[in-house]
């Protein structure tokens, strides 16, 4: 018993492997990195390189190991291209025609390359669309092709954006939109269809699925379509389904780990942000709502939970921060026009705004903002963290700011 003790104990001090930041959101889909190290501001100090990019894209960076990939749109050739960067120096590695297509018609916020790419460490996988039809495809990290697949029709005025996730054998796509709306999961090896949900309500919505284990079950969650949904990512299967509370959403949906309740923000028209609990199965729609305000409401950019506080920032520019349990709401504050999502690290979160100011905040019951500086560009993209290291895709240029740190202290 003594040895099993010691041996718990042992392990319980050392540091967790490093993090990669492979897909939408980062490793738990959530905007969180239990990395250390990171710099608290973007300046010359923390400036490790920047590099050019060509065309033009809102989608994330992604990092494994030595690698950051991210896409892009050229809109003189027609081209979606993925492209690999060195992440010693940001020197471009390979690119890769993914998709030659006419330019869809798109709002003029969003991108021809927004949907962020997702990597196992083996392939990465990309969702563009062509006309009028989704394409999925996986590329080795090589660049070469290895499959892709033409899920379903797509159809919104304001253009395209569906990031791949990765779940065990799977990549999960969401194509909810102004038609019969679906979900599908395609086996990574070959790019087969797994399973299919045929969505409800045939209503444009740009989410990407959160997958967290919840109330004893695995779930995927996410709003859209005119409501909130749970399903088994294994399966397909629906588990609670809830009416509204509105038509569109962009906003991913994110879990408080210390309350146990599920946060979303969204959308268009009505503003609302609810709190669920993820404990209910069938019609939720009156039973398992925790909390709920119209207050600031965020539409496109993703909130976070840190520390038992719920982050969220609107499109207009004003953040404010919640008791997550509670919903009281503790401060708010202006920082101007913010599309990116926000990112957390070493209890620090990360507001980065469309004119580049980035701002990080201590969560608490008063605002401490802890630095605030300039990346230099607009961004519309969100961060990506990973080992001491903040990635940021501008509008011309992709940015890496701080050391990497291969080891990562537990939390």
């Amino acid at each position: 018993m003594r040895i099993v003790l010691t041996a718990v104990l042992l392990l319980s001090s050392l540091p967790l492997a490093a993090e990669n930041w492979p897909q939408w959101r980062g490793p738990r889909m959530d905007g969180t990195s239990h990395d250390q190290g990171f710099p608290v501001a973007a300046d010359s100090q923390s400036l490790a390189w920047k590099v050019s990019l060509p065309g033009a894209g809102h989608a994330s960076p992604i990092i494994w190991g030595d690698r950051v990939f991210t896409v892009t749109a050229v809109a003189e050739s027609q081209q979606r291209m993925l492209l690999c960067h060195d992440r010693a120096d940001g020197r471009l590695l390979w690119q890769s025609v993914v998709l030659t297509s006419p330019m869809e018609g798109k709002h003029r916020l969003n991108s021809h390359a927004s949907s962020t790419p997702a990597t196992d460490g083996e392939r990465v996988y990309t969702a563009f669309l062509d006309g009028s039809e989704s394409v999925v495809s996986a590329h080795d990290f090589s660049g070469k092709p290895v499959w892709q697949v033409r899920p379903g029709v797509f159809a919104s005025k304001h253009g395209f954006c569906s990031s791949p996730i990765l779940f065990e054998d799977k990549v999960i796509v969401n194509c909810d939109h102004d038609g019969p709306g679906y979900i599908v999961a395609l086996a990574r090896a070959d790019g087969r269809e797994l399973w299919r949900i045929q969505r409800p309500n045939q209503t444009r919505s740009y989410c990407v699925p959160l997958i967290r284990e919840m109330a004893g079950r695995t779930q995927m969650v996410l709003s859209g379509s005119m409501c909130v949904t749970s399903y088994d990512p294994r399966t397909g299967t629906l588990i609670w389904m809830m009416d509204g509370p509105t038509e569109q959403f962009v906003a991913s949906l994110v879990h408080d780990d210390k309350s146990g309740l599920l946060l979303m923000t969204g959308g268009f028209p009505e503003h609302h942000i609810l709190a669920i609990k993820p404990d209910g199965t069938g019609d939720v729609t009156r039973s398992h709502i925790q909390w709920r305000t119209n207050k600031g409401v965020a539409y496109v950019p993703s909130p976070i939970c840190e520390s038992g506080w719920f982050l969220v920032v609107s499109d207009s520019g004003i953040g404010h921060c919640f008791d997550a349990a509670t919903g009281e709401i503790v401060w708010e504050e202006r920082m101007r026009e913010h599309h990116a999502s926000l990112v957390s690290a070493e209890g620090r979160v990360y507001f980065l705004n469309d004119f580049g100011t980035l701002r990080a905040v201590r969560p608490g019951k008063s605002y401490e903002l802890l630095a605030e500086s300039e990346a230099g560009e607009k961004v519309m993209a969100s961060p990506a963290l990973s080992e001491g290291q903040i990635f940021i895709r501008g509008e011309k240029n992709l940015i890496c700011l701080g050391k990497r740190r291969q080891s990562a202290a537990a939390r």
